[in-house]
């Protein structure tokens, strides 16, 4: 705490960094598993999916009541 302000940033943002790069390939190998889990229910049939047309036209109409 008796570093200046600037200084303490910095050794912050490089301690959060070393943090990340570790996390990041967690969070990598956690997002692969539930990519591969929701690709297999929808191979298997288990999920009903909505096509793309659906959703954007779903979006653009909340989007279209909010700015009302």
């Amino acid at each position: 705490m008796a570093l200046p302000p600037s200084v303490r940033k910095d050794v912050a943002l490089r301690l959060l960094e070393s943090l990340e790069v570790a996390d990041q390939e967690a969070v990598d190998e956690a997002w692969g598993r539930e990519i591969g889990s929701c690709v297999d229910e929808v191979v298997a049939g288990d999920v009903e999916t909505i096509p793309g047309e659906q959703v954007f036209a779903e979006i653009a109409a909340r989007r279209s009541t909010r700015e009302a």
